[in-house]
């Protein structure tokens, strides 16, 4: 079933294959199908609700855990370090795992369902942890839930989506994430408000939001499949084609995020930078990534929608110049709210340009037997290489100091930008060959 913003009648799914790996919704119906955001699948509507619910419990919880670790529990900057490469990157060891069996078992809904609930279970553990060892080992168990779900997700997303507007379908997608990680740390922000020492209270909303997005996809989200059982015959079982997981195009690919990832070192040492030097940064410090996301929100339907017009690996390379002006604003001697706002703008068209269009690249590029692996290789890669960034940033802080830090991951990330338009020049120079 279609939701047709325009109220006209849309034409009912259908799952036949295009050639590059996506679905023709339309294709069966005989419908002249409207294009963008006239038109997105039910499925992405219900499952962009259960990631905004997510993301509020989620959110809530990030929101302050650069204050918790560094101000309450004491610990420092190099430990920050690690835990937020864990938070950023410890999804990294089972997504391809859990894309495969998406792939292989064709149930993507409920691998994705195992992912939600292991981190709701994981939400529980924050309430009674008070150490580096205990925070670490809730924060792993969280971020492998996050490693199962997110592929098998997104392949539901493009199982229900056409091939000329999957990066819209993303887009759609991406902003009800992103409603609820805007949510998120204005609930933080009011709860400490009110309790000004209530992490604990904020811990318990966020299991709470986390168990009512696990019920939503387990009732109301349909387990799409690639072609529908009870119509066609069992086959015999293929070999897995791995080649076009890591071979052709999508090696590029995987090379290109995983060099631009070394140099994503995570919000939350940014705005501690920004909170370090800006009284306005610090009163307000967890609604900095309200800031971030309401910016990602207005501006993740259109990037979507532009990298389906213009290219998605051109939208993806170039919008790190977004993180790279980030880091440049947060560098320099500003200590103005004119220049923390800046500093969060380029952050959300950042995440607005790469976040759901890596994934609608990454889909487009492999078959509908290999897609939940495929999306699954190219988040794992990025999630290894932030991982890195996180922790190695942390000593880089520790060693260096802050703005000297941030120079220096700027000026390296400017070299990225280049080295990987060059590797994405074949992608960049045809748009037809990687949009329809």
């Amino acid at each position: 079933m279609y939701i047709s913003f325009n109220n006209k009648p849309s034409p009912d799914e259908a799952a036949e294959p295009s050639d590059n790996g996506g679905t023709d919704l339309a294709a069966e119906s005989g419908v002249k199908r409207p294009r963008g955001l006239r038109t997105v699948s039910s499925t992405v509507i219900t499952l962009g609700i259960v990631s905004m619910l997510t993301d509020i419990s989620s959110e809530s919880v990030s929101a302050i855990l650069p204050l918790y670790i560094t101000g309450v529990l004491g610990l420092s900057t190099i430990a920050f370090g690690v835990i937020d490469g864990l938070y950023q990157g410890v999804s990294a060891f089972v997504r391809i795992a859990a894309g495969y069996a998406s792939d292989r078992s064709d149930q993507p809904k409920w691998i994705a369902f195992i992912g939600y609930g292991l981190s709701a279970i994981a939400r529980v553990g924050l309430l009674f942890t008070t150490g580096f060892g205990a925070l670490t080992a809730v924060i792993t168990a969280d971020r492998i839930g996050k490693g199962i779900r997110t592929a098998p997700r997104d392949s539901l997303i493009t199982a229900t989506s056409s091939p000329e507007s999957l990066g819209a379908s993303f887009g759609v997608h991406r902003t009800l994430d992103n409603i609820g990680a805007a949510i998120g740390p204005l609930l933080a922000f009011f709860i400490l408000l009110l309790i000004p020492d209530g992490y604990e209270t904020i811990f318990a909303a966020s299991l709470a939001f986390a168990i009512i997005g696990v019920a939503i996809l387990g009732f109301f989200v349909p387990n799409t499949r690639r072609v529908d059982a009870a119509a066609v015959p069992r086959a015999p079982r293929k070999k897995f084609a791995w080649g076009i997981v890591l071979r052709g195009p999508m090696r590029r690919v995987l090379a290109g995020a995983g060099i631009l990832g070394l140099l994503t070192i995570g919000d939350g040492f940014v705005y501690l930078v920004l909170q370090s030097r800006s009284d306005f940064a610090a009163q307000w410090f967890p609604l900095l990534y309200v800031g971030t996301n309401v910016v990602f929100l207005a501006c993740a339907i259109p990037m979507g929608r532009l990298a389906d017009r213009v290219g998605r690996a051109r939208v993806f390379v170039f919008g790190h110049v977004g993180l790279l002006a980030a880091y440049v604003v947060a560098a320099l001697p500003l200590s103005d709210i004119a220049s923390t706002l800046l500093c969060l703008v380029f952050l959300g068209a950042f995440y607005a340009a790469t976040d759901g269009v890596l994934a609608a690249l990454a889909a487009q590029l492999t078959t509908p037997e290999t897609r939940g692996t495929g999306i699954a290789a190219a988040q794992t890669v990025v999630a290894v290489s932030r991982l890195v960034a996180a922790s190695g940033f942390g000593l880089l802080w520790f060693t260096l100091g802050r703005e000297q830090s941030m120079y220096i991951v700027a000026g390296l990330l400017v070299v990225a930008i280049i080295a990987v338009a060059i590797l994405f020049r074949p992608f960049l120079s045809s748009t037809r060959s990687l949009t329809t």
